[in-house]
């Protein structure tokens, strides 16, 4: 430990000398990616923090890691002996980096007339411009003006900052491209490239500069393997009236995608300059266009010329077709299979004493995953946690010296599957045997907020941060409560994680629409005890008309029993009892025909 703990701290070293006020490195890539490639894994590489989720930033006299409630017992861990310091996020005391920033340094003195007192120059803030969306930057420029005055700050921006330090950086990555069968995805690519067009009309647009890689995928129905977990290939897309032109790595090896036209990843400066005519009015997203894009952008197209406006696309595929939630539903069955018979393997080994490490129960679920067919790899990386363990919401389980699951406490496998059919994302909390009282407790308490949100019915209009409460709602009267979100969109064979929608305490107006796929996730952390998650996912639907308008409400995807044994039964009423006795029998019913006699066996009693 000794060992990385200088190494990082020598890093940071490093990157204090490269003479600025402030470095602000950033966690994503140049598509503000969550899961970014190797190459572009900056935090980690300089204060060897690995969560998904972070940015550092470093001054002459600190180094500070901005990180959500997520990851906090991870950061303080992995930060030990790094010189830096955790700065908590989504927290009602937050200090953001631009306003953290605009209170570290002394103000500009006023000026003295007559006096000949040495004046301090402009703060100076590098970032690489390439992994720092607009929306960012701008964010950061209002914050430094606001405190150091129009000429007190410099933004400089460094594409690639860290290459001359980091020797052995990984490539950009150019992996072999999927270009997908169309009729399971109910929409053609012309038909969504005719749309965009349409949309691009609507707002006084010719043409859209897409820029992040789900939205790219989506658009093409095209897949990749360019950042593990995620089916995205590196690139750029720009939509004109009359083309639509593909920037991507290795552009000799792509298939050929009928209706686009393959340009190299590295051209889109010569693109942008040599079809500012076909463009007329570009569109682009500042929370996905990085700002170093934005300068090339600027070469070629004047302010009249330039519309800064949230991409059509996100919101297009948040609400999935007929085709789509039927690939869904065949997702969650399958994965179902694979879950159920994970979860009886689990039990005999563990009462068996066979001695199962956390690593090793990860290894056999990713294993009966890929016996599926249509698996095209897991959705994430998967958190198997025991005990201590789990009470780190994204722990990661390591490879070697992984704890021993053993026949008492609580068990937390967090998992997902990438399919050609769908994608999946599913939490189950797993006694292992004995259990104290107030891990019974907090295993009902959660359970009883993730039956309360399913059983949901809320008027057309309603957004997901308006529903949060009824998840928090029996932890909040209990005075518990959990700092991450309560739930988060699911691409078709994309990111485990989209939006626009959200379900969490944070305001997002974005309503809930009947066709979004959701996640439905509270939990409970004690940190050195144990942590509990139950996790299913939901389509949201139509629920019936009345005088009073339309309503919604969910149907439960996920097909995998929930455990009973450890319930604390007088803490739920019997419309939560009731639906924990229909969803078991529907998921017995269901699975049964699929699974193996002795699991189906197992599962009838679990079922009960």
């Amino acid at each position: 430990m000794a060992q990385n703990d200088n190494l990082f701290a020598r890093r940071i070293e490093e990157i204090r000398a490269l003479g600025y006020d402030a470095v602000i490195i950033s966690g994503t890539d140049p598509h503000a990616s969550e899961y970014p490639a190797p190459r572009w894994k900056q935090v980690e590489w300089a204060c060897g923090f690995t969560g998904e989720a972070g940015d550092l930033v470093v001054t002459q006299d600190h180094a500070g890691l901005w990180t959500d409630s997520r990851y906090f017992i991870q950061a303080k861990t992995q930060l030990t002996g790094t010189g830096a310091e955790l700065h908590k996020t989504r927290v009602p005391d937050e200090v953001p980096i631009p306003q953290w920033l605009a209170g570290h340094f002394p103000k500009p003195p006023a000026s003295i007339p007559g006096s000949a007192a040495p004046q301090r120059g402009p703060v100076r803030v590098a970032i690489d411009g390439l992994c720092q969306s607009v929306g960012a930057v701008r964010e950061l420029e209002d914050a430094l003006a606001a405190a150091y005055g129009p000429d007190g700050y410099e933004i400089v921006d460094k594409p690639d900052l860290l290459s001359p330090l980091w020797s052995d950086r990984p490539a950009i990555p150019h992996e072999p491209v999927e270009v997908l069968d169309e009729k399971p995805l109910g929409e053609t690519r012309r038909e969504k490239l005719a749309w965009v067009r349409g949309e691009m009309a609507k707002s006084g647009c010719q043409s859209l500069l897409v820029t992040a890689l789900d939205e790219i995928a989506w658009l093409l129905n095209i897949r990749g393997t360019d950042i593990e977990y995620n089916p995205y290939v590196i690139s750029y897309l720009l939509v004109t009236p009359q083309t639509a032109l593909w920037f991507v790595r290795n552009v000799s090896e792509v298939p050929t995608v009928p209706d686009v036209i393959p340009a190299d990843y590295s051209v889109l400066d010569d693109a942008l300059e040599d079809r500012r005519e076909e463009c007329g009015r570009l569109s682009v997203d500042p929370s996905t266009l990085n700002y170093h894009t934005l300068k090339l952008l600027r070469k070629y197209f004047p302010d009249d010329k330039l519309a800064f406006a949230p991409s059509p696309v996100p919101l297009r595929k948040a609400v999935k077709n007929k085709k789509e939630i039927e690939g869904f539903r065949r997702a969650f069955i399958e994965d179902g299979v694979a879950m159920e018979t994970f979860l009886y393997w689990l039990e005999t080994s563990v009462k068996g004493g066979a001695g199962i490490t956390e690593w090793e129960a990860s290894e056999k679920l990713n294993d009966l995953r890929s016996r599926i067919e249509g698996y095209r790899g897991n959705s994430f990386a998967t958190i198997s946690a025991y005990g201590p363990n789990a009470a780190l919401p994204h722990y990661s389980t390591p490879r070697e010296g992984s704890a021993v699951i053993k026949p008492r406490g609580l068990y937390l496998c967090d998992s997902g599957g990438q399919y050609l059919y769908g994608t999946t994302d599913i939490t189950r909390t797993v006694p292992m045997g004995r259990c104290s009282r107030q891990e019974k407790e907090d295993y009902t308490l959660v359970l009883k907020g993730m039956i309360d949100l399913t059983l949901a019915v809320f008027p057309e209009g309603t957004a997901g941060c308006q529903i949060d409460a009824l998840a928090r709602r029996p932890l909040w009267s209990s005075r518990r409560n959990f700092g991450h979100g309560t739930g988060h969109g699911l691409g078709f064979y994309l990111g485990v994680h989209e939006g626009p929608q959200s379900i969490r305490q944070n305001f997002n107006p974005q309503p809930m629409l009947p066709g979004m796929v959701t996640s439905n996730e509270p939990g409970l952390y004690r940190e050195g005890k144990h942590g509990v998650r139950h996790e299913n996912v939901v389509l949201c639907r139509e629920e019936g008309k009345s005088e009073f308008g339309t309503f919604l409400g969910f149907e439960t995807l996920t097909c995998c029993h929930i455990d009973t044994s450890i319930l604390v039964k007088k803490l739920l009423n019997e419309s939560e009892l009731d639906w924990i006795r229909a969803y078991n029998r529907v998921v017995y019913r269901i699975l049964k025909p699929r699974l193996a006699p002795e699991v189906a066996k197992w599962l009838k009693k679990k079922c009960r």
